[in-house]
């Protein structure tokens, strides 16, 4: 079937939806929502079988769902109505829900059920159970209800369905809702009420007698006893505050009104403030953990989940040292093991925004991911393994692809590209790691593409090695056994062996520093040429500055040369 992604924005779900409906040989366009008209004159030009709307924040225009099908993708159980579904299930405590996939009709989540998928409440933020649990059971439903509509199925009105008592309409949430009691409320309280409000908006609060919104809670251990509310100590990007029964780390926050007025480190958006706290060293016992590293026999498995995935040049500078401390252990096999949400998504554009000077940050942050990532290639002590078991973007991508091995959870999304940062050029040796994997036609391949692709794409092109199915418990245990198997093979020294050989014969053919230089020349036009294009998207990006069109790389159905060789079936939409 011909179908139309209708979105606000191509977010994880959106993105993991078009990935899947196309392997399923449904052919698929995104058409990001900005007004009535467009979306219409989307719907003409494409005209699609179905119109889904995975991530909507308007209704769908009545010219529009009156004259064709068209689904809703709602984040709650069959019954549940109103913006905020998944906010309000963590925030009433649930234990279980789910994702319906309903008919667009006037009333807002009021149409028949096409389908609908249930999953457990892991205790998370809610940005984590949006990109896992919610997601996986939104593809399970649309696909469900995709064939139910190409088999020629209907509908069925809720009431027909049993609905739950506790499905309802319910109002966006508000801030008041979400409203932190520092002198009531305790430690799980308060890392609960800023889970639920993780990614967006955060919670509402003040830090040093000024607005800001929360993030990236974590509970403190081992810091004084201090009055609740009370801010006590700082630890890398993160400062803690006291609650009644302990203290939690505040990673990250968002100043409205600020000069900076996106999301940030705590200890950056509040920098004289936070200096003069005590302060307890990055990934120690009493301290903010984004790196940890682990040992297992003859593997060792180095983690680091940044926030977003965003990898600052501190952030660099420091994995490097522990990557290198690895290399220096008597083991085997290195697991690069990332984050649970994401495994690198490269610079940390927001922090680059808020530097005094963004090219000089740019160009800083790209070094510090290229040592990193050059300390990785020329890695012949160990066998090298990125286990992705989150999504990866940009420069992530590469920096990855730079172990031996690659492995991905199947429902991993990579982008593995940057034109859409301005066209960005890129680094992390892509020039070297692309032809060497992929061949030279793959390399092309990608370095154009700007379109997200599943794990099994990855493999064809050979972005990935293996891919391993099931969930996220399933993954970390199957690449525990997987690299311990790798470790104990018994021609375990022919492989390092023909690794060390392959590193030198490629280092005589053209040396890394070559490839480094040459990408890095490209670099520096974009963070210090006389085009704006980089700075301009990375200000949109950070800043969220709403698109007004949908750029034509996405939008198939507003593509010339697409026009001009689909298949002559015109409609009147």
């Amino acid at each position: 079937m011909r179908i139309l992604l209708l979105v606000t924005a191509f977010n994880a779900l959106s993105q993991r939806l078009f990935v899947e409906l196309g392997e399923q040989g449904h052919e698929v366009s995104i058409e990001i929502d900005v007004n009535d008209a467009r979306t219409i004159e989307a719907v003409a030009l494409f005209e699609p079988d179905l119109v889904v709307a995975p991530y909507l924040k308007r209704a769908i225009p009545a010219r529009v769902h009156e004259n064709r099908t068209c689904m809703i993708v709602h984040p709650g159980i069959v019954g549940d109505r109103g913006p905020s579904a998944l906010d309000w299930a963590m925030t009433n405590g649930e234990t279980e829900w789910g994702v319906t996939v309903l008919e667009a009709v006037r009333e807002m989540d009021a149409g028949p059920v096409w389908a609908s998928a249930a999953f457990p409440m892991r205790r998370a933020t809610k940005s984590s159970l949006y990109r896992n649990e919610a997601t996986e059971a939104a593809v399970t439903a649309v696909l469900e209800a995709v064939e139910r509509l190409r088999t020629g199925g209907k509908p069925v009105p809720a009431e027909e369905l049993g609905v739950p008592h506790r499905g309802r309409w319910q109002d966006a949430i508000r801030q008041a809702d979400r409203q932190i009691d520092w002198m009531r409320d305790t430690t799980a309280t308060v890392i609960g009420k800023i889970a639920a409000a993780d990614g967006i908006p955060g919670v509402r609060d003040e830090l040093f007698g000024e607005p800001a919104f929360l993030f990236d809670a974590r509970q403190a251990f081992g810091l004084p006893v201090a009055a609740p509310g009370a801010v006590i100590a700082r630890s890398g990007p993160a400062i803690a505050r006291a609650t009644t029964d302990g203290a939690v780390w505040i990673g990250h926050v968002r100043r409205p009104g600020s000069a900076n007025p996106f999301k940030l480190p705590a200890t950056l958006a509040f920098a004289p403030e936070a200096a003069q706290l005590p302060e307890r060293p990055l990934n120690s016992g009493g301290g903010y953990q984004d790196i940890a590293y682990e040992e297992q026999g003859a593997i060792g498995f180095l983690h680091f989940p940044f926030h977003n995935g965003a990898m600052g040049t501190d952030a660099c500078e420091r994995l490097l040292d522990a990557y290198r401390k690895a290399a220096e252990r008597p083991t085997k096999v290195i697991v690069l093991c990332g984050g649970p949400e994401f495994w690198s998504n490269g610079l940390d554009l927001n922090r680059i925004e808020a530097a005094a000077s963004p090219a000089d940050e740019s160009y800083a942050n790209i070094c510090a991911i290229d040592d990193l990532s050059e300390a990785i290639i020329r890695t012949t002590s160990h066998l090298t393994v990125s286990a992705l078991g989150g999504n990866a973007g940009a420069g992530g991508v590469f920096l990855a692809r730079g172990a031996d091995h690659v492995w991905l959870r199947s429902g991993v999304i990579l982008n593995p590209h940057y034109k859409d940062m301005g066209n960005l050029y890129g680094s992390e040796f892509w020039t070297y790691l692309l032809p060497r994997h992929c061949g030279a036609d793959n390399a092309r391949r990608i370095a154009a593409a700007r379109l997200p692709m599943g794990a099994r794409e990855a493999l064809s092109l050979g972005l990935a090695d293996r891919i391993l199915p099931g969930s996220r418990d399933r993954f970390t245990a199957e690449v525990k056994a997987l690299a311990a198997g790798l470790a104990d093979r018994p021609d375990f020294p022919r492989l390092l062996a023909e690794k060390q050989a392959r590193r030198a014969a490629d280092e005589a053919a053209k040396p890394l520093s070559a490839y480094r230089e040459e990408e890095l020349a490209r670099m520096r036009r974009n963070f210090y040429g006389f085009d704006p294009s980089y700075h301009v998207a990375r200000h949109n990006f950070v800043h969220k500055v709403p698109k007004s069109r949908t750029p034509v790389t996405i939008a198939r159905h507003r593509d010339l040369a697409w026009a001009s060789s689909a298949p002559g079936r015109r409609r009147a939409s």
